[in-house]
């Protein structure tokens, strides 16, 4: 039905038998803080489907204005109020990709996010390419970080709250751990 071939930008697949939920994935847009991610995102079919838009929420953590980094929330017009029954599963996820590429912060889920990218773009794109390394990806450096910081004595969840916080370096991240 939705299921595409393993080159597509992205995919959809039923969770075991029941048609009204569904898992997406979307890769992250060539070009911006999410490139090399893999996004999987949450989809459920209300039951007047196709007349009312999917509930679609990411589950990988994502760092973007129009996405919540609490819940993965999205706020998306084509989700909401601009829905058609034309649309299907596909053109939502390709439009969750098109937003990775073109944030929208003037109407954000996350005004925390949203502020950053207005305010200081490239702490917030080091961010994001922190959070897609460290969630949506299976690159090895961002682990290897991780557990250096560990090595020195810190609690996993400070360790990882630092290295966000300092998109990725290490040694501003031990230095903010360290009160210097």
């Amino acid at each position: 039905m939705e299921k595409h071939g393993k080159d597509s930008p992205v995919n959809a697949s039923l969770v075991g038998d029941d048609l009204t939920h569904w898992k997406g994935s979307l890769s992250g847009p060539e070009g911006t803080p999410y490139e090399g991610g893999t996004f999987v995102v949450d989809i459920v079919l209300p039951d007047d489907y196709p007349f009312a838009p999917p509930k679609m929420r990411f589950d990988t953590k994502v760092w973007h204005p129009n996405v919540s980094s609490a819940n993965g929330a999205i706020c998306l017009d084509i989700l909401k109020d601009n829905w058609s029954p034309a649309l299907t599963i596909r053109t939502a996820l390709l439009s969750l990709q098109a937003l990775l590429s073109t944030p929208e912060p003037d109407d954000p889920q996350d005004a925390q996010v949203a502020r950053q990218y207005l305010s200081t773009p490239e702490e917030f794109a080091a961010t994001a390419k922190f959070w897609t390394e460290s969630y949506a990806s299976s690159a090895p450096g961002v682990d290897a970080k991780l557990q250096r910081v560990m090595e020195m004595g810190f609690a996993e969840a400070e360790a990882r709250e630092a290295l966000e916080k300092h998109g990725g370096d290490e040694n501003a991240a031990v230095n903010s751990l360290l009160g210097m």
